[in-house]
Order: structure tokens, then sequence, then C-alpha cells
């Protein structure tokens, strides 16, 4: 038999948008229920894509996206806003159903899309906890099993006869995640649910779900913003941008992938005209072979002459802060002096302990303990290589420090 539980071929979910042309006026209820009587009185007509004084647009949530997902595979999905991946879970879910494509699904399905999904408000803790098995396909006996286990992971028991609509969002999602990873599906889909809890339990969750996955053989798909959690639970990942399949496979490659995609957008902003805005930001050169020195080269905007700091942090891909350089949050007297208009600055900052391997800069301009004016977090990429294979550099085989890194400003100049 073959090991693959899900096969996804052509896959795509269409919606049709309404737009209210431009002069057009909201109705109130009482114009929408007359409209609906004189409609009575009108030949009936086949209306279902027809929108009167409005028009309509097609709207491709999902276009033509095919994989396949072993058993036992940990896969992250991964993409902006509006990519597409709530959509994919909720028709892997059976929520929603395709526009066109097919998909085979072998074994039980449990998902946990929303905090408190599958409970009855009204319902307590331990009620909701059968009604969500049973919703799960579980039976009696199977849930009375796992009950007790159940409630230690989800640490509700204080609770455990309350209604559900007095828990907070994160007692809400430890209980339905505790119930959804225990009931022993055989392949537990996931939608950013552990954003709501704290971090100790979203530890908790993790070490569970890597375990279930590891030792039981069940399969995990997982949608998160967190890159640092996707590169630490998934062995692979899909990327989608605008609703089609950009790349799968293994985590580290997709993950590299997305933020370089991401990374495209972080100067496309509009100005702040009162504040100093980062408007472009790149590096001379993204790959460096056993380079002292960066060269940062800024574009600011700034509305009206003043002092500024400038501060930016070395994170690995994954989200490993592992230094930071800084030109006036530390010592006042080398603050920036931005001009009014648009600044080009070159900064220098001396990398020459830093490890081989792939980093993200953030980059910040504050008012120092006062105001942050702009951020662009994880904007720019850049890799340090060998530049011989006989080369001895420092391996990234220690625990992460966070460390600071000369920096200099060599250049300034104003349009």
């Amino acid at each position: 038999m073959s090991d693959t539980v899900i096969r996804v071929e052509n896959l795509s979910k269409k919606y049709v948008l309404s737009h209210q042309q431009e002069g057009q006026q909201y109705k109130a209820l009482r114009d929408v229920i007359v409209d609906g009587a004189k409609s009575l009185l009108k030949p009936i007509q086949n209306s279902k894509f027809k929108i009167q004084n409005g028009s309509q647009e097609e709207f491709w949530a999902l276009k033509d996206v095919s994989f396949e997902i072993k058993q036992g595979d940990r896969v992250g999905i991964i993409g902006r806003n509006g990519a597409g991946k709530s959509t994919l879970l909720k028709i892997l879910s059976r929520i929603m159903e395709p526009t066109s494509g097919s998909i085979r699904i072998r074994g039980r399905v449990a998902s946990l899309l929303e905090v408190g999904t599958g409970f009855h408000p009204e319902l307590t803790g331990r009620e909701n906890i059968f009604l969500n098995g049973a919703i799960l396909g579980m039976g009696k006996e199977e849930i009375k099993r796992k009950f007790d286990e159940i409630v230690a992971f989800a640490e509700v028991e204080k609770f455990l006869d309350t209604p559900v609509k007095r828990y907070s969002s994160g007692m809400y999602v430890r209980l339905a995640f505790a119930v959804a990873a225990h009931l022993e599906p055989e392949i537990l889909i996931l939608d950013e649910v552990l954003a709501v809890g704290d971090a100790a339990f979203q530890e908790k969750c993790l070490g569970k779900m890597q375990d279930i996955s590891k030792s039981e053989g069940r399969t995990i798909l997982f949608v998160s913003h967190n890159v640092s959690v996707i590169n630490k639970l998934c062995s692979t990942a899909i990327l989608l941008k605008e609703g089609q399949l950009v790349e799968s496979g293994d985590v580290h490659n997709v993950v590299n992938k997305y933020l370089s995609t991401v990374r495209e957008s972080y100067f496309e902003k509009e100005i702040n005209p009162l504040k100093p805005t980062i408007r472009k930001g790149w590096l001379e050169n993204k790959i460096i072979a056993r380079a002292r020195y960066l060269r940062l080269h800024l574009e600011i905007h700034n509305p009206t002459d003043m002092e500024c700091s400038i501060d930016i942090l070395i994170s690995t891909p994954i989200g490993i802060n592992v230094g930071f350089a800084s030109i006036g949050t530390f010592d006042y007297s080398r603050m920036l002096g931005l001009k009014s208009g648009i600044n080009e600055i070159t900064l220098l900052i001396d990398i020459s302990n830093l490890a081989i391997g792939q980093y993200v800069m953030s980059i910040d301009i504050t008012k120092p303990n006062i105001e942050y004016f702009d951020r662009c977090t994880n904007c720019i990429f850049f890799e340090t290589i060998r530049q011989t294979e006989g080369d001895r550099v420092l391996e990234q085989a220690w625990e992460y420090g966070c460390i600071e890194f000369p920096l200099h400003l060599e250049e300034h100049s104003v349009f």
C-alpha cells in the first residue's frame, strides 16, 4: 500500500466578489425588504450571478494546486496573507467544496482551524470534550480512556465544569488542541491556533506534535506566520503565493524562498509625512566570502532636520538573534543628523566575528528611549560563505548569543 495519505491534484477555489458601483448608496434594511417583495411580482429569473447596479469579479483563492503528503510528514504551509492557506485547510477539512480539482485523503482527519472550533459556548469544558470528540468521530469509550490525559494537558481542571463561554481565548485553545491531539486522528490540521496560547503552552504543543508524528506516525499540516516554529516543527513545507503553489520540499529551502519573496515588499510603503521613513535598503553583495565589512546603503525620507539613531539586528532565517549594530542608541554623541529631504547613507558593519551561514537584517530608526520612527523587520538577506574549501572559519555549532557588531557611518548625502 502507498504511504501517501493526502493527494491534491489541480485544486482550485473560485469566489465571485461583488463591487458596488461608484455613487451607489448602501440600502437600509427596509429598502431590501421592499425590493424583495417587488421581485416576487416579477417573472422568476435565473439571477445566481446577476448583481443589479453593481459589478462582479472572479477571485481565485486557489489555482491549480497539486501536491502529495506522506504518512508521518509534518508539513508547514506558509505564505503571505491572502495566499490561500486557510482556504486550502478548509477544503482538506471538508468544510468547503473546491471549484475544481480532486483530493484523496486516507485516514481520519482532526481540524483545529479557529479557537473553539466545534465547541458549544453554553456547555461545560467536560461536556465539550465529549461533544468535540464525537464530532471528530470518536466513540464514548474511546473519549473516556483519554479524558484524564486531555484535561491534564489542557490545564483546565479547575474550570472543567464551567461553561466554555467564560473561558479566556488561551483556555479555549488549550482545551481544543488537547482534544484534537489526544483523540488519535491519523491527520491533524492546525491553522495558526497556537498564536493564542502563551509561550510555555506553545512549547508544550510543539513537543506533543513532534511526538505524535515521530513515534505514532501521524501526519500534521500546520499553518503559521512564525517561520521559527515552522522550521522547528516541520520536515517539509509548502509555499503559496496568490493562490498558487510556488515551491514545496525541504522546510529550510522553502522558508528561505518565502523570506526572500516577503522582503521584496518591505520597502513598498507610503512615506510618513511626519517621521523618517526607510524607502530603500540594499547591500552591495548579498553573498560574502570571508568579508570583514558589510556595506549597507539606506535611502531615508525625512520631513525635517532631526537627530536619530539607527539600530540593526542580525538574525538567522529561523529567528535566532546573533548580533546587533547601532549608531546613536548607546552613545548620543554619535546620533545621525538627518536633513530634510531624501537622505542617502552608507553604513559599514564589521562582521568579522560572524559565522558562515544565512542571515537577515531588521532595521529601526528611533529617537532613543522615546519613539520608533520606522521599522523594517527581516528586510535584507545576506549569506557568508567559504572562499575556498580549506578555509578555517567559524562554524555555527554553538548556542547563539547576541553580540555587538561595530557600525560606522561611511557616507551621508541629502537630495
